[in-house]
């Protein structure tokens, strides 16, 4: 099979946070599989351009990638020359498999691929749902939905990577078919289990994209209210405004002093989870969760709102904590954390091995073989 990804940014743009390190990972592990796999990217790298030869392909972890030019900074990444490109090439492939929604990469090659009847699947990453829909420029989007994007959409095959994105698309628009496999994740090297050190205070981490979307004020607030003692390390990057909000937030509810702000962390990110006892992930809306995976997958237990993708995993198999995405809610639980350290031993103990059944690499390649074989040949 030969397969075309396009999403708008590619590693090394990890400010994109969890969708960069998806795209990738599936592309890679699709060449594993024997598939010809080529990504057209743009060199978006946030406000900034990557530094890479645009138009050239390259290969970067044995998958072909060619960068193109953008000439918007933001969000939209429109790219002429990706494009075009993809007119002129669009026929050379099997299927085309476009990652994310609402940007001018996305939509118009999904436009491009279908009437030049190429299959198309589509990997929202997110960015189909209500919550979606009005977060921001939700005029435009309801706009473009209406009368573009609703039709594209009917037209493709969708992928999602939990039942919760299931249930949203399926809210939104009715596809040729719906496909549910998770992200492929890239987990650490086998480690021995080791307990972390009794200590009377709570060591808890938030570990993402520093974004309105993931709730960080309702952890804030949450711990404003707490009366055990705790640490929070806060580890991403985000917008600086809104940085110094929630700074400010901190310092307002005196729990600044209480907090560690670490910035991006990469290759050392599982060294990082493993030092916490519990990983908070307070989402408004989250399709999937990469680093719940990868937080459990070094036995540290996770907190996460119910809006989280994967807090139905993690309720099924006892290895954490779900609640409502209010303050109330989070200080409740880790009021309760000092007292639940056998849970938090067990799930130390057995979380690795369970992430790593689940996860495993080679089942996952099956399940997207046998997405793409059915999407080809119209088995739908």
């Amino acid at each position: 099979m030969k397969i075309l990804h396009i999403n708008a940014s590619y590693k090394p743009a990890y400010i994109y946070g969890g969708p960069t390190m998806s795209v990738s990972k599936l592309c890679e592990q699709l060449v594993v599989s024997g598939c010809e796999i080529e990504v057209f990217t743009t060199t978006a790298n946030g406000k900034d351009e990557l530094e890479v030869a645009p138009g050239k392909p390259a290969l970067v972890d044995c998958v072909t990638v060619t960068y193109f030019k953008r000439l918007t900074k933001d969000h939209t990444h429109y790219s002429p020359d990706l494009l075009k490109n993809l007119r002129k090439r669009v026929r050379e492939f099997d299927a085309v498999h476009i990652h994310a929604w609402w940007n001018l990469v996305s939509v118009l090659a999904c436009r491009i691929a279908i009437n030049n009847q190429i299959p198309v699947i589509i990997s929202p990453r997110g960015t189909l749902s209500l919550y979606s829909f009005g977060n921001k420029n939700s005029f435009v989007k309801r706009l473009i939905h209406d009368y573009l994007g609703k039709k594209l959409l009917q037209k493709s095959a969708i992928h999602v990577t939990s039942d919760r994105e299931k249930t949203a698309i399926e809210n939104l628009v009715s596809p040729r078919s719906i496909f549910n496999i998770p992200n492929f994740i890239a987990l650490p090297a086998v480690s021995p289990n080791s307990e972390r050190s009794e200590d009377v205070q709570v060591k808890l981490i938030f570990f993402s994209r520093i974004e309105q979307k993931k709730g960080l004020e309702i952890l804030l607030y949450a711990l404003g209210k707490c009366s055990v003692d705790f640490r929070l390390t806060i580890a991403g990057d985000g917008e600086p405004d809104y940085l110094t909000s929630l700074k400010s937030l901190a310092d307002k509810l005196g729990v600044a002093k209480k907090l560690d702000w670490v910035g991006f962390q990469g290759a050392n990110k599982f060294d990082v989870l493993r030092q916490h006892d519990v990983m908070i992930l307070p989402s408004y809306d989250e399709n999937f969760g990469n680093v719940v995976i990868e937080s459990l997958s070094v036995g540290t237990a996770v907190l996460l709102s119910e809006n989280v993708g994967l807090a139905n995993y993690v309720q099924e198999n006892n290895l954490g904590w779900v609640v409502k995405n209010n303050a109330e809610s989070f200080t409740e639980i880790i009021e309760k954390l000092p007292t639940e350290r056998l849970k938090l031993s067990r799930i130390r103990q057995q979380a690795p091995d369970i992430i790593r059944k689940d996860f495993q690499e080679e089942n996952l390649r099956i399940q997207y073989l046998h997405m793409y074989q059915q999407i080809i040949h119209g088995n739908l």
